[in-house]
């Protein structure tokens, strides 16, 4: 495992039972992910249980106000946001000033225009690609990894969109590149049910990979 791959960070999202969270925040992520967007199925209406400080957790959220935002990062202590629908870099900017992380989500299919990142850099600590399709996220499958060798600018990203097991060779081979690779973020392929994780996936996932 060479030196990038080991430092790669692991972001777990979609958490929504709280004995189940107990138990995946025990794997120690770096990340994890509660969704703030009540048309998903894995929207969390509850209190997130007490986890390691090391954690940092993360609310999703789809063109949700500023308002919701600020209040949902109090009541909850989140330590980043992840913006997933069509926020404005001023929106970011405003969040990023709430002295939480701030990643910025754009979903890919087949192609991507980079140029769109623009207006968001340096408004943002972070871009995150998925794959587009149905739903924001949690869609199950992966893009086209190869429209990121095209990938223009210098500031880190989330790698997300269907990766599971079946992938890690392929997210070895990506990690190798030059790209700057901040952190891998993973969902539905370890799920027993929306929001419910497979506990033993999620180690062995981990221990593969050295995350």
């Amino acid at each position: 495992m060479n030196l990038k791959s080991s430092s790669c960070k692991l972001k777990i999202c979609g958490m929504k039972y709280p004995e189940n969270i107990i138990q995946v925040g025990q794997l120690l992520p770096d990340y994890m992910g509660f969704i703030f967007y009540d048309k998903s199925a894995r929207f969390l209406d509850s209190d997130i249980p007490e986890l390691p400080q090391s954690i940092k957790k993360t609310g999703v959220f789809v063109n949700a106000t500023f308002g919701e935002i600020q209040n949902t990062i109090e009541k909850h202590g989140l330590k980043a946001v992840q913006l997933h629908g069509e926020e404005s870099y001023a929106l970011c900017s405003r969040v990023q000033a709430l002295n939480v992380e701030v990643i910025k989500v754009f979903s890919v299919k087949d192609e991507f225009n980079f140029d769109v990142l623009k207006p968001y850099e340096g408004y943002v600590d972070y871009f995150l690609f998925d794959t587009k399709g149905k739903h924001p996220g949690g869609n199950g499958y992966t893009f086209d990894w190869n429209t990121l060798k095209e990938y223009p600018s210098a500031t880190p990203f989330f790698l997300s969109g269907g990766i599971g097991i079946e992938e890690i060779e392929a997210v070895k081979a990506i990690l190798k590149t030059d790209l700057p690779i901040y952190a891998l973020d993973i969902n539905s392929k370890f799920e027993i049910e929306p929001g419910l994780k497979n506990i033993e996936l999620l180690q062995e996932f981990k221990t593969r990979l050295d995350l």
